[in-house]
């Protein structure tokens, strides 16, 4: 619903003033419209036209998923759009939304909120902070620190996403997974790769079947000009191009044997010299 964020930032208003302008603004919203737009049709509404494996994102009920995708691929948007479309149309949901540091939530976040500006007739905004906004069905957005102590607490969670999950702390992806426990919600990690370490790698190549799992390269993506991408790797080196755009998990270049050759080194055929 596009009101008053297109017209002046009433967060900047003093407490008493932001009141008034939230209960103003629920008298004149419309009530929610019986028309329930699919996950494609919401983009399309607000002008978003995705691409395949983005459609594919947004329909897939799959409890875990892992999107390996290159930067600028729009994997934060079709992200914001499942968030959204699960705010707006699964009443009393919650969706949690966690990054290395709060600046990058914060990042998903906003672009949730411009989707939710460009709507109308969808269930009015009750609550709004820089973490957090409530909606008139129930549901919530809320916006996690990175860090692993203070985001215990949160229960039957419907939808989380952990952005540039590669740099997320594995203390930290452990204390949060038990938040799907009962709820049975989706799990939604992206990233582009950093190093041949952390759960985000073990999940991507040991996680099995219970992962549906999105590859998308630089040079899949028709908004990224090739042309720009030889410049780039030449000039950001073929190690952090490979990550950054080739969704390739390398090694770290001050690590003394590969990953390859540490696991080809592990064999269950030979027998322990002795039994613990």
């Amino acid at each position: 619903m596009a009101f008053a964020a297109k017209q002046t930032d009433w967060r900047k208003q003093p407490i008493e003033v932001r009141e008034l302008l939230l209960d103003a603004l629920r008298d004149r919203a419309p009530a929610a419209s019986s028309e329930r737009l699919t996950p494609l049709q919401l983009a399309q509404r607000i002008g978003v036209e995705p691409d395949p494996w983005q459609t594919d994102l947004l329909e897939s009920t799959e409890r875990q998923i892992i999107l390996n995708c290159s930067r600028q691929s729009g994997k934060s948007t079709s992200t914001a759009l499942k968030a959204l479309h699960t705010a707006l149309y699964q009443e009393g949901s919650l969706t949690l939304v966690l990054s290395p540091s709060q600046r990058q939530s914060m990042e998903t976040y906003r672009k949730i909120r411009e989707s939710y500006n460009l709507l109308s007739d969808v269930p009015a905004l009750t609550q709004e902070s820089s973490i957090k906004l409530e909606l008139a069905n129930g549901s919530r957005v809320q916006v996690l620190p990175g860090k692993e102590q203070t985001v215990r607490g949160f229960s039957g969670v419907d939808l989380l996403i952990c952005d540039e999950a590669a740099r997320i702390d594995d203390a930290l992806y452990q204390s949060i997974r038990p938040m799907l426990a009962v709820s049975g919600g989706q799990i939604i990690l992206l990233s582009t790769p950093f190093g041949s370490r952390g759960f985000f790698f073990k999940e991507w190549t040991e996680g099995g079947d219970d992962w549906k799992r999105v590859r998308v390269t630089a040079d899949q993506c028709p908004r990224i000009d090739r042309a720009w991408l030889e410049k780039e790797r030449q000039r950001i080196g073929d190690w952090w191009f490979s990550q950054e755009y080739g969704c390739s998990f390398v090694d770290n270049l001050e690590a003394c044997f590969s990953t390859a050759d540490i696991q080809a080194a592990i064999t269950a055929e030979v027998q322990p010299l002795w039994a613990l």
